[in-house]
């Protein structure tokens, strides 16, 4: 095509081809004949040279059919967020190939390019789903997949945690962030996502769902399995916004497990309650919601109350223990938002118009690469703690120089910070302003006491901030899945027979699971 010859098929059946040149004096040909007992195809002849008249050439070739142009562009489409027009099409197949397409051939060249990359079209792709699915169990041993149909076999929830992020998570802080989105491909749906903070305080992915809406059934179905996979402690914290499936699903899902609240999404919702832009309740609220002590909180709470009539009572019937820092009966850590979920979900925005099955490709291809990358950065770090935590460790002790240490006995001591007294007591860990408790991380006055003593700073802090939780966290691997455009390489173990949208149905239950093996896995499909 790019030296502006044509060719068209001159003799053709199930066992060999012939090709030439379309000038009838030109000696330009290839023949091919089919292997035995294979999808491959041999060439047994081939005539390199044109003998046809240069003025026989044409920027517009019946070869540029929308297949051919789809192969030859499919290298743009690599990014699922490339924005690539007909028109860009036909400029680049002129520029690269001496081609002139009309628009109608560039739009089917460029569906086909889509085809291509994103695993075929949308039903395609929920048929190649459970093959897809098999082959990352095979390749990633101890993930774990459930994939629920309903009884006239049709797509109802997916629920995917990879072994790396089961491994992981018990080398993170307790507190679990989870909420969804929707996906923007042609049946829609809505993603689910639980992520957390590693070490590092970067996200740390934990599993995602796919279901037909933010219901009930949907969120409690989701929960249960975040629940089966990484279980329940009472020491652990759900993070969410205010959504009522949310807040049923967690008191199902997860009965021990304390409910907090994205301290975000409740501001909105009192700005929007009294309708108002005043930036002093914003700043009030934020503090009295972040603040470590009660005896901050009230004075910041009631400058609120009076600010805002008629906030005290909307704020008390939302319950304070899910908004505050300091009323709640678990340590939150420094997670008071939904914003690690939510970064995960806008690092998905372009791949969530993906059909399904290239969508949990490539959210498999994300977690591939952050896990690649974060295990090498923590490998090479020389401190005792993460990179972030000795940051904010040096911006701690660069406040504490300023401060005054008066020891009242071996462990208790009073350190003033400007017009503030606060009490350290190092034989229980504990200091007034409470932030040494709640963060397990040495605040402020803790390094002033010591500065002046001879505890080591490192043996304050919790093992969630070290290098080697950090390292552990990333240990675990997560392995490549070889798939092409035509998923030749992954077993055809089943189809969904309807895929006209994604229903809302309750229905039987297909769990899949890593020690299920393919015939197992086959008979939940037929």
């Amino acid at each position: 095509m790019r030296k502006k010859f044509q060719y068209k098929v001159f003799k053709s059946n199930t066992s060999f081809i012939v090709v030439r040149c379309v000038h009838p004096s030109c000696s330009w040909r290839v023949r091919a004949n089919k292997l035995i007992e294979s999808e491959y195809w041999m060439v047994t002849k081939h005539v390199d040279k044109h003998t046809c008249p240069a003025d026989f050439k044409t920027t517009r070739r019946r070869q540029a059919t929308s297949w051919v142009v789809g192969e030859c562009i499919k290298r743009r489409f690599i990014n699922p967020g490339r924005v690539f027009r007909p028109r860009d099409v036909m400029d680049d197949m002129k520029q690269r190939y001496g081609v002139e397409l009309s628009y109608s051939v560039a739009w089917r060249g460029r569906e086909c390019a889509y085809e291509n990359l994103r695993l075929g079209t949308p039903e395609q792709s929920y048929n190649l789903l459970p093959g897809y699915l098999h082959m990352l169990m095979q390749t990633n041993p101890g993930s774990v997949v459930n994939l629920e149909v309903t009884d006239e076999n049709k797509f109802q929830y997916l629920f995917i945690a990879f072994a790396a992020s089961i491994q992981g998570f018990s080398y993170c802080r307790p507190v679990i962030s989870i909420d969804a989105t929707h996906l923007k491909g042609k049946y829609r749906g809505v993603l689910f996502t639980a992520v957390c903070h590693d070490a590092n305080q970067q996200i740390f992915p934990l599993a995602i769902g796919v279901g037909d809406s933010e219901n009930d059934a949907a969120w409690t179905w989701f929960l249960k399995r975040v629940k089966d996979v990484f279980g329940e402690n009472p020491a652990l914290v759900i993070v969410s916004d205010r959504h009522r499936s949310i807040r049923s699903a967690v008191e199902e899902a997860f009965p021990r497990a304390f409910h907090g609240i994205c301290i975000y999404h409740l501001l909105n919702n009192l700005k929007t309650k009294f309708k108002s832009k005043n930036k002093e309740l914003e700043q009030h609220y934020i503090a009295a919601a972040k603040a470590y002590n009660l005896q901050e909180f009230h004075v910041l709470f009631y400058t609120l109350c009076f600010a805002v009539p008629g906030a005290k009572e909307y704020l008390e019937s939302v319950g304070l223990d899910r908004w505050t820092r300091s009323h709640a009966p678990c340590r939150r850590y420094n997670i008071m938002t939904t914003n690690i979920s939510e970064s995960f979900n806008a690092v998905l925005v372009k791949v969530r118009e993906l059909p399904i099955t290239a969508f949990v490709n490539e959210v498999r291809l994300l977690c591939q690469r952050w896990f690649q990358q974060r295990r090498t950065k923590a490998n090479g770090c020389s401190s005792r703690m993460s990179t972030d935590v000795e940051k904010k460790l040096e911006e701690r002790r660069d406040r504490a120089q300023t401060m005054d240490v008066i020891c009242a006995d071996q462990y208790t001591f009073d350190v003033v910070d400007g017009d503030r007294n606060y009490c350290v007591d190092m034989a229980l860990w504990t200091c007034t302003c409470r932030k040494f408790q709640l963060d397990q991380l040495p605040c402020d006055h803790v390094l002033a006491v010591v500065q002046k003593t001879q505890y080591d700073p490192y043996d304050l802090c919790s093992l969630y901030y070290t290098r080697e939780f950090w390292c552990e966290t990333y240990r675990g691997v997560i392995q490549p899945i070889p798939c092409n455009s035509s998923s030749a390489l992954w077993p055809n173990i089943g189809r969904f027979l309807d895929l006209c949208h994604i229903i809302h149905i309750t229905s039987i239950e297909t769990v899949v699971r890593g020690a299920l093996n393919i015939g197992e896995y086959s008979s939940c499909f037929n």
